[in-house]
């Protein structure tokens, strides 16, 4: 086996609350030493989010913030101080990467944007995450993932045709733009292997969140239709011949599994697994155009099987079978699903304050160089090994510091 795959690389991070941190995180759990910068002033707003460890809040406990920072190191820089500026750029110039997702004044204020930094390392890659990309006339948008799924369109096509749009349950696009971040940083570093050369990224979440839409984008694009929310129902472009499409009650209190018949074959199955009771023979759900017609009806016939047995039952009967179908899992299934344990989707850390606790591991594996997670850092504990290590600080410099707030 060899080594890490990403070992040997260096980022600075200044990343915040989800985006930026999933994005390093991965970058860190593969090997890469990425030092986070986060000032005692400015602490980063996930550690003030719930759900914290055993209810108790605190800094070093928010879930949130544990779950998006492990393997990292980390230090704490006043970067309003004229000097903790000037020894982010001194760590800048021995590191191959800088990340960072503020708004975009920020790092222009600091006079830390890429063009400011690769004076200071020719060959730096930069990648800014921002809600609407560094440049047009929205390039200065406030907002966090429930603001932009609102603007990316996510929420129009959320919910039921009868009611106003809803905002899905999670901040979707936070989850899904680090890995076009990461695809685009691997590009870089590869095209900075073969020129020599570096590269400023510039991620907009926004336009992550209307690569999601898919059909509804092309539909319109091709047709000028607009698509509306459907709830569980068959979207134009999505599936349209399948029927019974959707979500059922199952038996027990809020069990529930997806199922997707998606043709005649799938049918024929279907009924065979139902023991072929009369309804299935009606002539409205013969042939699947007319299952999708009269879909309504079909789903409450549907669920009289589907409530008088467990969930997980029926989803390993109608796989077995080749039909589409998932227990609706919650936070617990979730904990002690078979497959994500054999898979070691998570790990247990050990941290100074919140003890033996787990972790979400990388969602893909590489055979030759897995990841190896690392504890989650305390708060500035790697200040001395980090500026008095890599930077070559004396014992008298660093406590000048210290006194003058530099590291606050």
């Amino acid at each position: 086996m060899y080594g890490q795959a990403l070992a040997g690389l260096r980022v600075i991070d200044f990343t915040w609350v989800g985006v930026g941190p999933l994005l390093t995180k991965y970058l860190a759990d593969f090997g890469a030493e990425v030092i986070r910068i986060e000032s005692r002033t400015h602490l980063d707003s996930f550690r003030f989010a719930p759900p914290f460890v055993d209810n108790t809040p605190g800094i070093e406990r928010s879930g949130h913030f544990l779950n998006l920072n492990t393997s990292k190191s980390h230090v704490t820089l006043n970067l309003m101080h004229p000097q903790a500026r000037e020894l982010a750029c001194r760590l800048v110039a021995q590191a191959d990467v800088v990340a960072e997702n503020f708004t975009s004044h920020v790092m222009e204020q600091w006079r830390m944007t890429y063009d400011d930094l690769r004076q200071v390392k020719p060959d730096l890659v930069m990648i800014s995450l921002s809600l609407e990309g560094r440049t047009g006339p929205h390039r200065d948008s406030l907002g966090f993932g429930t603001v932009l799924q609102a603007a990316a369109g996510l929420a129009y096509m959320t919910g039921w045709p009868d009611r106003p749009p809803a905002i899905p349950g999670v901040a979707y696009t936070d989850w899904t733009t680090p890995f076009f971040g990461l695809v685009a940083l691997l590009a870089a570093l590869d095209y900075r292997q073969r020129t020599g050369k570096g590269q400023y990224i510039d991620i907009s979440n926004l336009e992550v969140g209307v690569n999601c839409l898919e059909t509804a984008i092309l539909d319109y694009t091709v047709n000028g239709r607009i698509q509306m929310r459907a709830g569980n129902e068959c979207m134009v472009g999505d599936l349209p011949g399948a029927a019974p499409h959707g979500v059922y009650r199952c038996q027990g209190v809020n069990r529930w599994c997806a199922i997707t018949v998606g043709n005649d074959q799938e049918w024929r199955r279907f009924c065979d697994i139902l023991g072929h009771p009369p309804w299935t023979q009606d002539a409205r759900f013969t042939t699947a155009l007319r299952r999708v017609q009269h879909h309504d009806a079909l789903n409450l016939l549907v669920e009289t099987w589907t409530s008088q047995y467990p969930a997980e039952d029926i989803m390993d009967r109608l796989q077995a079978a080749g039909i589409a179908a998932g227990v609706v899992q919650n936070a617990a299934d979730l904990a002690c699903d078979p497959q994500l344990m054999h898979r070691g989707q998570s790990v247990w850390l050990d941290h100074p304050e919140v003890g033996v606790r787990r972790y979400d591991a990388p969602a893909f594996h590489l055979t030759d160089s897995p990841a190896q997670l690392r504890p989650v850092p305390m708060l500035g504990q790697h200040n001395a090994c980090v500026f008095k290590g890599l930077l070559g600080l004396s014992d008298a410099e660093y406590e000048a510091f210290e006194r003058e707030g530099v590291f606050e």
